[in-house]
């Protein structure tokens, strides 16, 4: 029994809360997938900024890990294109504005002790506005939203300061109605043909549609000629399939693609018995 007991006090583990808590922000801006993870401090009865967080030094803007934000697609921060994936957020707080720092190296738990300019991605300097009341929680949020772009907020004390980011939503979605309403594409028909081929349904459609297919691309591959052939073969044009075989086959050989050259070869030999 006592050593159970001991055994028992040893492994039992106390929880208690955080000081400084973990938080998570989700967010779509347009069509970006918006993303901030980070800790938040409290005020306690301190002096923030000017003293617990001094002016004019880096600063890891948060608690514990650096604060990461994620971007699912290129954004624009002050005329500036950060490339889609993950930045730490570091700023240099003064009384009046902050400079804001997009940084590569996202990972470790706060600031270098001098930036790296190599892997600043984007700065942004923004001015401070004052809140006339104690925000007691450190805060970011995602606000002012429009299909183009929105802001990263900061807040805490009685600042608040917002960091403008445009996205490419307007050049996705152009990109999207031009792609509609020019039909579907060689890819779509590809498919469509593979999909009707694989599930025995027709295949003379699947012929009209692997045609028109292969009447888009440039210069289609031994194994797009390969599939193009089976469905001949499938739709009862022998002829056909043997003819494109062959140019399958020329092409894999060329490509030095022993299974294709073999596929080729064991289907030519069937379908000219």
């Amino acid at each position: 029994m006592l050593a159970f007991t001991m055994s028992y006090a040893v492994n039992a583990q106390i929880q208690t809360p955080a000081p400084s808590p973990a938080s998570k922000i989700e967010q779509k801006v347009g069509l970006t997938d918006v993303t901030i993870e980070y800790s938040r401090p409290s005020m306690r009865g301190r002096t923030i900024f000017g003293d617990l967080v001094p002016y004019g030094k880096l600063w890891r803007t948060g608690a514990n890990a650096r604060t990461k934000v994620t971007f699912s697609d290129d954004v624009t921060v002050g005329g500036k294109t950060l490339k889609a994936g993950s930045y730490a957020i570091f700023t240099i707080p003064q009384a009046t504005n902050w400079d804001v720092i997009f940084y590569t190296e996202h990972a470790g738990g706060g600031a270098p002790q001098e930036l790296d300019e190599s892997k600043v991605a984007a700065r942004a300097t923004v001015d401070v506005h004052a809140i006339p009341f104690d925000v007691q929680t450190f805060s970011f949020d995602i606000n002012n939203i429009s299909n183009n772009g929105a802001t990263i907020d900061i807040i805490w004390e009685k600042t608040y300061v917002a960091v403008p980011f445009e996205v490419p939503t307007d050049k996705a979605v152009m990109a999207s109605i031009e792609s509609a309403l020019a039909g579907p594409s060689a890819n779509d028909y590809y498919n469509a043909a593979g999909y009707y081929l694989s599930e025995g349904k027709d295949a003379s459609k699947a012929k009209e549609w692997i045609d028109k297919a292969m009447s888009m691309i440039e210069k289609p591959a031994f194994w797009q000629l390969r599939q193009q052939s089976l469905i001949y073969a499938a739709a009862g044009d022998k002829k056909g399939a043997i003819a494109i075989a062959k140019k399958s086959l020329a092409a894999s050989e060329e490509a030095g693609n022993a299974d294709y050259i073999k596929m080729n070869k064991d289907s030519l030999a069937e379908w000219q018995k």
